[in-house]
């Protein structure tokens, strides 16, 4: 039986980079997959997976009315897949999860879908709070704090690098705009944000 994975951490954790050699393990075994990435992501490039170790791959992009089930079902009968693997899939709606499931239920084709866990001010996405619920198997990738712990939150900062409190659940954004931290740390900060 194919399943639904969520591999879940905090920014900086190589989820991009677990996400593109799990592609690269498939594809050197002869089998096919299909890359997703969020549509609203641009750090990089439109349609682009990319490592902060330098490793990127094309990708379908993803938006919220994306019928994930049509494009994977119109894919699979040019070609046989054997994974479909999507990046930022914290910015996954209810349905699309629910479609994702159904992928790997009705067509038997397994899904691992990376993502962000909570935002900023540690409230989970959407995406991951119902693939924390529906997904078959649950991995938390580790990143780590700057006093050497388990990261497990994100921090928005400024461009002083002072932390932020406020604002809009999705801002785009890299080392530039948030630090990983461990809960302790980052309620520490969070709580001397302005």
């Amino acid at each position: 039986m194919a399943k639904l994975y969520f591999y879940y951490a905090s920014m900086n954790a190589g989820k991009s980079t677990t996400l593109l050699q799990s592609s690269f393990n498939y594809q050197e075994r002869g089998m096919e997959t299909m890359l997703f990435t969020a549509g609203l992501d641009d750090r990089y490039a439109k349609g682009v997976i990319s490592s902060r170790i330098g490793l990127d791959a094309n990708a379908n992009l993803f938006e919220p009315d994306t019928d994930f089930r049509a494009m994977v079902e119109a894919e699979h009968a040019g070609r046989p897949l054997s994974c479909i693997l999507i990046d930022e899939a914290q910015f996954l709606t209810r349905p699309q999860v629910l479609q994702l499931a159904a992928i790997c239920d009705e067509m038997g084709i397994p899904v691992l879908a990376y993502g962000l866990r909570t935002d900023f001010q540690a409230n989970l996405f959407e995406g991951s709070a119902h693939l924390l619920a529906l997904a078959d198997t649950l991995v938390e990738l580790k990143a780590v704090c700057e006093c050497g712990r388990k990261a497990t939150m994100n921090l928005r900062v400024d461009a002083q690098g002072q932390a932020v409190r406020e604002g809009a659940q999705t801002e785009i954004g890299g080392n530039d705009r948030y630090v990983a931290l461990c809960r302790k740390h980052y309620m520490e900060k969070a709580r001397s944000a302005s």
